[in-house]
């Protein structure tokens, strides 16, 4: 008799499906994710729980419209024209004027004392004079000297015509026979050596003129040449009375009454307040967008005005480029040297971009999230921000037209997600 297995008690069971082999790494994920929910949805509502009036806060709303890309730089008022003023001898100066006189062009400001130019100018003087009467002398000389170079040439002529007649006489007869051979000859003779005479006369009257004329040409070229030298003593002379080039206001005075000064030294300084300009100084991060004849608005206590660019240093002092604007129309009436002016460079124009009113966000932020307020609820909302300016701010993503955006005031909400605004 055999023995009986237990085949016949076996069940056949279905495998268990997947979800049932990991039903607890299930309960676990959805146990997290669970509590995720729970978390960011206790968040929101602690921080939307959280409020704040609306008189702690600045909205602006987004527009479409033009941005004026610019900056904001100082500057002062500098003098376009200022020149200065030398002493053109040693001397001891006399100052006519004070430091913010007005004076117009032509006026004396100083007068210097040289007792040494003044004593020089009147040496030379009596020397032109000299040369001036020996001028007029050499001149009768040489009329003298024509005159006697002309008698002799004369007097050689009539005794050539003379020796002629007689040998024309002589002539006639010498070849009749009436006059011995040896005669002949000797009128003949008188007759060749009066022309030669003559000759010479005339010849050596010419050269007594050419002569008598470069003597004459010599001391005229030395009096033109003194008479330049004393020109020369007259306008330093005349330089020793100190006057304005320019209508203006004096500014510093270099030297005090009264002073001994050497040549060449400076004096004065002159401002012509018709020609100022503005010195800017731009920080050196704008430079690269900067070029000459860029409008620039200009603010001087309260005086408003329109330039151009018109100058940049090639120089960085301290992070700083000086620059010079020029302006547009006539300068305004009232201003003076190194008056503090605000100014405000025109960059660039961009149309039909998002804009916002420029607030405290941008620092705060750095320009990657903005708190747009909808049904009293401050949702902050990262963003792209493009240009900027002083008055506005362009988007270039994140947002659209008509959202409202809290432009100051947003550093009380502590980077919350959400937070309530009430009025």
């Amino acid at each position: 008799m055999g023995i009986r297995d237990t085949s016949q008690q076996d069940m056949v069971i279905a495998a268990p499906r997947w979800w049932h082999q990991r039903r607890w790494q299930i309960a676990v994920l959805a146990i997290a994710v669970l509590a995720l929910v729970l978390y960011f949805s206790l968040r929101m509502r602690s921080d939307s729980s959280r409020s704040f009036s609306m008189a702690r806060i600045s909205v602006a709303e987004v527009k479409t419209g033009t941005l004026v890309r610019d900056a904001a730089v100082n500057g002062r008022l500098v003098a376009a024209n200022s020149p200065s003023l030398f002493a053109g001898s040693a001397g001891t100066v006399q100052l006519l004027v004070k430091a913010g006189d007005a004076v117009r062009k032509g006026d004396v400001l100083a007068e210097l004392e040289s007792p040494d130019l003044q004593s020089e100018l009147k040496r030379e003087q009596a020397i032109l004079d000299q040369l001036e009467a020996e001028i007029a002398r050499q001149k009768i000389l040489a009329r003298k000297q024509k005159l006697l170079a002309v008698r002799d040439a004369d007097q050689a002529e009539i005794e050539r015509v003379a020796a002629e007649r007689a040998f024309q006489r002589i002539e006639k007869a010498g070849v009749a026979g009436v006059v011995q051979k040896n005669e002949f000859q000797r009128v003949q003779d008188n007759l060749h050596s009066a022309e030669i005479r003559a000759r010479h006369a005339s010849q050596a009257s010419l050269l007594e003129s050419e002569d008598v004329d470069l003597v004459l040409k010599s001391r005229i070229a030395q009096w033109q040449q003194q008479r330049l030298h004393k020109e020369n003593l007259e306008r330093r002379v005349a330089e020793l009375r100190l006057r304005a080039p320019v209508d203006g206001v004096v500014g510093t005075l270099a030297v005090a009454n009264r002073s001994v000064v050497t040549a060449n030294a400076a004096l004065m300084t002159l401002i012509d307040l018709s020609q100022l300009e503005v010195e800017l100084e731009i920080p050196e991060s704008y430079v690269a967008d900067l070029g000459i004849g860029m409008r620039v608005e200009l603010d001087i206590n309260g005086i408003k005005a329109q330039g151009k660019l018109s100058a940049m240093s090639p120089e960085v002092v301290k992070n700083q480029v000086l620059a010079r604007v020029r302006f547009d129309a006539e300068v305004p009436a009232g201003l003076r040297q190194s008056q503090r002016v605000s100014a405000r460079l025109l960059i660039e124009e961009k149309k039909n971009v998002l804009l916002v009113q420029r607030g405290a966000f941008v620092e705060s932020e750095g320009g990657r999230y903005v708190y747009v307020l909808k049904d009293g609820i401050a949702t902050r909302t990262p963003v792209r921000m493009g240009a900027t300016s002083i008055a506005a701010v362009e988007f270039i993503s994140g947002l659209k037209p008509g959202d409202q955006v809290i432009i100051s005031g947003t550093e009380l909400f502590e980077q919350a997600q959400a937070v309530r605004i009430h009025p």
